[in-house]
């Protein structure tokens, strides 16, 4: 009599899981439950419609300081499903990844739906079953598993893999407590920094290519792009430090202060030692109309205000206290952060099911036999750039594998 796996959730990692159990054990039953309407929703918006697959990363040592929760748990996962293990899976299946400038991988059509359709492929290939609108709201350890779901229906099966993505508030796990797994409570990774009112976000759209932002009084500092948004500030270097201060942040209440040097090859010394050299090379040259250090034309328009600097005056006649001021705002402006913003819709949380109670090697449950977890349900999240989706894929290979094995 052929066994059931029951997959709950329709997101990277459950769908990962049910089409390789369906695949390696071609005799187990294999249904996936969705709550909501739609299949795969992070993997269809991700990378702007574009689907970041992963990210080219390919030490181990190097790949798991790219997770803020997670690194020691990962270091064993990833000896058995890491990032080249990715690529070759969705080139076997006819889907070729490219790699850009900045590390992240795509699929080579740039469009999400390619592997929306690998995947969607591989359910029908094996038959793995998917029911939507399918909400679970409670499971019982009775003869494998017993759950009931919110619209009256009751399922049993022999093997059970939680994938369900993760979850804004801890309440939303209760339906996970009678498991009896504990949680670390969840909070926001991930996010924008919104600066109210300020005049930067007259700015909105300009994108600097390389700046330092620290959070004052930690030590966290991160260097790399970053946006103005009509709120704030975002792109790669905000939205590091967001991941790595989570829970600090979530602490403040996302009230905290700031420091952006926007010139990161000089620190405020070092950029007075070499101002000498630069207002004698640009000496006649007016202020607005010559911007040594490549910043976008509009920022540097913004900074000289801040500064209280003249933009028709020339290098040659920038006052000693124009000068100091000037320096002292494109290496270390200050701002006053007051709440923050989800980035785009790529919701993602620090929190879930402690990691002391699930088998890296296998994401089987360390009280429950047969209990398996996939994804950010777990209290694993990565920094952008793919790292959240190669954790998705990993740990839904390594239960699919495990999961094939004890059927």
């Amino acid at each position: 009599m052929s066994k059931k796996l029951i997959v709950i959730g329709g997101g990277a990692a459950g769908f990962f899981c049910a089409v390789n159990a369906a695949r390696l054990h071609p005799n187990l039953e294999v249904l996936l439950l969705e709550k909501s309407n739609k299949l795969l929703s992070k993997v269809k918006i991700s990378g702007g419609g574009r689907c970041n697959t992963t990210h080219a990363c390919f030490e181990i040592g190097d790949l798991v300081k790219k997770y803020p929760r997670g690194q020691q748990f990962l270091k064993k996962s990833f000896h058995w499903f890491n990032t080249n293990d990715t690529i070759e899976w969705f080139e076997q299946r006819g889907v070729a990844l490219k790699t850009e400038q900045d590390g992240r991988m795509f699929p080579t059509t740039n469009d999400s739906q390619t592997i929306i359709n690998c995947l969607l492929q591989e359910a029908d290939k094996y038959q793995v079953k998917v029911v939507l609108q399918t909400e679970v709201i409670s499971i019982k350890t009775e003869n494998g598993f017993q759950l009931q779901t919110a619209n009256g229906k009751s399922y049993h099966c022999e093997f059970l893999c939680v994938a369900t993505g993760g979850y804004p508030k801890a309440t939303m796990f209760e339906w996970l407590f009678s498991l009896g797994h504990q949680i670390e409570n969840p909070v926001p990774s991930l996010f924008t920094f919104n600066l109210p009112k300020h005049p930067i976000t007259a700015l909105m759209g300009v994108a600097v290519e390389r700046a330092q932002v620290k959070i004052n009084g930690t030590k966290l500092a991160e260097e790399g792009p970053l946006l103005i948004t009509h709120w704030g500030l975002s792109g790669p270097v905000v939205l590091k430090l967001s991941a790595w201060g989570a829970r600090q942040l979530a602490e403040a209440s996302y009230q905290y202060q700031i420091t952006v040097n926007w010139v990161p090859d000089y620190h405020e010394n070092s950029l007075r030692e070499a101002w000498h050299g630069l207002r004698t090379e640009l000496s006649a040259q007016k202020l607005a109309n010559r911007n040594p250090f490549g910043l976008p034309t509009r920022l540097w328009s913004y900074l000289l205000e801040t500064a209280g600097v003249n933009p028709e005056n020339r290098w040659a006649d920038l006052a000693s206290k124009e000068q100091n001021k000037l320096i002292q705002v494109l290496t270390g402006q200050v701002f006053q952060v007051n709440g923050k913003t989800t980035f785009k819709e790529e919701f993602v949380t620090c929190g879930g099911i402690k990691l002391s109670e699930i088998d890296p090697n296998t994401m089987m449950s360390r009280k429950i036999p047969n209990l398996f977890f996939a994804g950010e349900v777990m209290d694993i999240d990565g920094v952008t750039g793919g790292f959240n989706f190669q954790n998705a894929w990993t740990s839904g290979f390594i239960a699919a594998k495990q999961i094939s094995r004890e059927a």
